[in-house]
């Protein structure tokens, strides 16, 4: 089979088209003929060396651990019954998606909706239930205001999409025209070019003197910075990434002075509290996540890449170049 080989850490260009064998399942595994993988910023942090919520893998390595395809190979004491099934699976801590055939436990693994395609059904089972994860710690409702940074990315496109559902005022953040565009489109009733100086003043002017509820923050740095400052007393800051900040810096901290000055809190829910919060199993968060989009009120959004241009997938996710979920078709 053909697949993406990562034989040194490195950059992007690390990432090797090649031929290697096809795996064979084992006892209580299938093997998927995978139509689309997703790419991760964990990916690109794996690659370069860096250890993240995951071990560093032994090279060489197949990347990617979210898959969708068509199971074509049974393992022992599976049944033969979901030979042709159309299925996603997120593969947990082995790696092993970037390629045209890969391996998992039949318990991983879910069928896919009707209503949504392979790459969709990546983006819902790796970046959806990233977003339910992210939800369960607040609670939405009509009247809520909420500013969703980095919009038109694969998880604020679906916290745009939830916090409409659920009646509350979504203003979306994203860097760039073209990004604004796509946040319009997925439904925010503002969006922001976070590039321009004064885009907290055109927030303000559409909230008033209120406030926001709630800020979702994947960016940190000055832009969390000045979102922090819109929010209301009560309000929460929701960390869940820092991607405008150098690796060294991390996300904004707040002192205990300012957060009861202020009157809101603040708190990094990925990881271990997201874990813990979904009783210390994902697929917890997966099924609400499916659920989500078999009623139609989730719709990722979705760039496409060739497996054979995972390195130019990894380059362009890392300079912010992409918006929704990027997947790889082989």
């Amino acid at each position: 089979m053909h697949a993406i080989r990562l034989h040194a850490f490195g950059p992007a260009e690390n990432l090797r088209y090649e031929i290697v064998p096809d795996p064979v399942p084992g006892p209580g595994e299938v093997r998927i003929a995978v139509a689309a993988a997703g790419v991760h910023l964990v990916d690109t942090a794996l690659r370069k060396g860096e250890p993240g919520p995951f071990p560093l893998p032994q090279l060489p390595t197949i990347p990617g651990r979210e898959v969708a395809g068509t199971v074509d190979r049974v393992g022992a004491d599976v049944d033969a019954g979901l030979l042709g099934a159309q299925v996603v699976a997120h593969l947990g801590p082995v790696p092993g998606g970037y390629a045209e055939f890969a391996v998992t436990d039949a318990a991983r693994l879910h069928e896919i909706p009707a209503n949504l395609d392979a790459a969709e059904a990546v983006a819902m089972i790796g970046t959806g239930r990233t977003t339910m994860g992210i939800l369960q710690f607040t609670e939405l409702k009509p009247g809520s205001v909420v500013l969703v940074t980095a919009a038109a990315g694969g998880i604020g496109t679906l916290l745009v999409q939830f916090a409409k559902n659920a009646g509350a005022t979504v203003i979306g953040l994203a860097g760039g025209p073209a990004k604004v565009d796509q946040v319009r489109h997925n439904g925010a009733d503002l969006a922001v070019d976070y590039l321009l100086p004064d885009w907290p003043d055109r927030v303000r002017a559409r909230i008033g003197d209120h406030g926001a509820h709630v800020l979702f923050d994947s960016v940190g740095g000055a832009v969390a910075r000045a979102g922090i400052d819109l929010l209301a007393p009560g309000g929460q800051h929701l960390v869940y990434g820092w991607s405008g900040t150098s690796n060294d810096e991390g996300p904004v901290r707040l002192s205990a002075a300012e957060l009861t000055e202020r009157g809101i809190t603040s708190e990094t829910v990925i990881g271990p509290p997201m874990l813990a919060r979904a009783g210390g199993d994902l697929r917890v968060l997966e099924n609400l996540a499916m659920a989500e989009a078999i009623a139609g009120r989730l719709r990722p959004g979705i760039q496409r890449f060739a497996l054979a241009d995972a390195a130019v997938a990894h380059r362009a996710l890392e300079t912010r170049g992409t918006t929704g979920k990027v997947v790889l078709e082989p």
